[in-house]
C-alpha cells in the first residue's frame, strides 16, 4: 500500500505517542501529535489554530470546544476537546506562556508565524521513524489513526463519515483502511 496509513498497532501507536513527550521531549511537537490524534483534524487546519481558539484567557481554562471552519470543506466543525489534548496543549502552554493571538504551532523564535506543512511533516516522520513500522505514515496518519481505533472500538463508520466530513461511505471505508483489514481477515481465519 503507497498511500498514508493509519497506526494500527497500539503499541506502537503508544511508543508514536510517547516520542515527543518522552523519548525526546518537545512539547510542542507533543502536543500537535496528540491533538492530531484526538480531534481528526487535516494538519492544515491544526497548524492555523491560535491559543484564543482552545483557551479562555480570562477564566484561565481550556475551553471545552473547538470551533472551527474546515479550510478544505469550508464546512464549520464543532470538536470536543478531551482530557489528553488538553493536557498535552497544558504542557506546552506552560512552557510558550503564549498570548491569546499566538499561533498554537508556531516557529519558536516568532509565535506569530506558523510552523509550515513541511516541518509538520518532518516532525511527525521523525517520530514515525523510530516508532511504527510501517513506513507510509505522514500527518495525515494523525487523522487516519483517530479514525481506525475509533472504528474498532465500535463507532459507526457513518459517523466517521460525518465527522471527517466525506461525500460518501465508500470513501470513508477506504479511507480507514476497513476494505483492506477485511480482506485481510478472511485470508488469516480461512483454514482449509
Amino acid at each position: 500500500m503507497g498511500t498514508t496509513q493509519p497506526i494500527r498497532d497500539k503499541e506502537e501507536l503508544k511508543k508514536f505517542v510517547d516520542y515527543y513527550r518522552i523519548t525526546q521531549p518537545e512539547p510542542r511537537n507533543y502536543a500537535m501529535t496528540v491533538l492530531g490524534l484526538h480531534t481528526a483534524l487535516r494538519i492544515s487546519d491544526i497548524l492555523k489554530l491560535r491559543w484564543k481558539e482552545v483557551y479562555d484567557f480570562e477564566r484561565n481554562c481550556f475551553l471545552g470546544h473547538l470551533i472551527i471552519l474546515e479550510k478544505k470543506t469550508k464546512k464549520q466543525s464543532v470538536i470536543a476537546l478531551n482530557k489528553h489534548a488538553k493536557e498535552a496543549l497544558e504542557q506546552y502552554r506552560l512552557v510558550c506562556k503564549p498570548k491569546p493571538e499566538n499561533y498554537i504551532f508556531s516557529k519558536k523564535a516568532n509565535f506569530d508565524i506558523p510552523i509550515c506543512r513541511s516541518q509538520a511533516y518532518r516532525i511527525i516522520k521523525k517520530a514515525a521513524s523510530e516508532t511504527v513500522y510501517d513506513t507510509h505514515i505522514s500527518c495525515h496518519s494523525l487523522r487516519k489513526t483517530f479514525g481506525y481505533h475509533a472504528w474498532k472500538q465500535g463507532i459507526s463508520p457513518v459517523l466517521l463519515m460525518e465527522i471527517f466530513n466525506h461525500s460518501s461511505f465508500a470513501v470513508t471505508k477506504r479511507y480507514l483502511g476497513i476494505c483492506q483489514d477485511e480482506r485481510d481477515s478472511i485470508f488469516m481465519e480461512i483454514d482449509l
